[in-house]
């Protein structure tokens, strides 16, 4: 049996069909994380991509797949350097997973928690909005993907928020609109398109149908995999493995204050504390002559 040969009859070593490779052999192929999202691009396509290369063909308008996980409130980033393509990728300064505090490995944190943040106030970024941005990341599969391989997918900040249209919605809409009616996102297999009426890049999400008994035992199976959460995260080795930290923030020391509960003996209170000018050597008033004694005795006698 030749080695082509093993590789061809592979599907016969057990009944139950092909075997995935075992958390042994990912180990040593990927260094023992294996990296996998779906990019969204400018040009309106959907890119795979795994520890950092494309797989296959980019695929264009829309793709169809079942939400695995998110957190349960939106993440928030914040760089300080604006984003050049030229430049090699950092991680950012300061962001939040459920968007309410720093996350310890934050680099530079910008203030102790996001609710008083001044990076999350209108104006403080490009535009008017906000320099601290907001982020969702979520675990999906691919519908009819048999392989069961989980993906992260981050939902664009300018596709979150906002009011949906029939069954057509913004995610953090759709999301609430899928329970309203008594649907769970991963029981649904949802139809992700980009918006041709947007002027930027904007997706929709659309439910399509209910999953199948088949396809809803792949989902519980899917979510018990580590990656599954793992992927709605942001962590300080990023999914798509950029590990550079942010350009160190110069922190000037506070002025040194010497405080005192009581006022200096020599100030008045009351009275506004007047310059005091110095004389210079040519200006200095000359000495007063001291009198002495008998001078003072002389002049008390001619009073008399």
């Amino acid at each position: 049996m030749t080695n082509v040969t093993i590789f061809k009859s592979k599907d016969a070593v057990t009944s139950t069909g092909p075997r995935e490779l075992s958390d042994f052999a990912k180990s040593l192929s990927t260094g023992g994380t294996t990296s996998r999202r779906i990019q969204t691009n400018t040009n309106g396509t959907f890119k795979r991509i795994i520890n950092g290369e494309q797989i296959g063909n980019a695929v264009r308008g829309e793709i169809n797949v079942i939400i695995l996980h998110a957190l349960p409130k939106v993440s928030r980033i914040y760089y300080a350097e604006k984003f050049d393509p030229n430049k090699e990728a950092t991680l950012p300064d300061c962001w939040s997973n459920l968007g309410d505090k720093p996350e310890v490995a934050a680099a530079n944190k910008q203030h102790s928690n996001c609710a008083g943040c001044p990076m999350d106030i209108k104006g403080s970024g490009d535009n008017g909005g906000r320099a601290c941005r907001f982020q969702r990341r979520i675990s999906v599969l691919l519908a009819d993907d048999p392989s069961g391989d989980v993906y992260q997918f981050n939902v664009p900040a300018k596709s979150l928020f906002g009011k949906g249209t029939g069954n057509v919605h913004p995610f953090e809409s759709y999301v609430k609109y899928l329970i309203l009616n008594g649907e769970s996102p991963d029981a649904v297999v949802t139809n992700i398109s980009f918006d041709s009426n947007a002027d930027t890049m904007e997706l929709l999400f659309t439910p399509m149908r209910g999953v199948t008994d088949e396809e809803y035992a792949g989902v519980k199976t899917a979510q018990a995999k580590p990656e599954t959460k793992r992927y709605t995260m942001i962590t300080v080795a990023q999914t798509d493995g950029v590990k550079k930290q942010p350009p160190a923030v110069e922190v000037k020391p506070a002025p040194k204050v010497t405080r005192s509960t009581e006022p200096e003996d020599d100030i008045e209170l009351d009275a506004p504390v007047e310059p005091t000018k110095r004389a210079t050597k040519k200006q200095e008033a000359a000495p007063v002559a001291k009198k002495v004694m008998s001078d003072i005795v002389d002049a008390w006698g001619k009073d008399d």
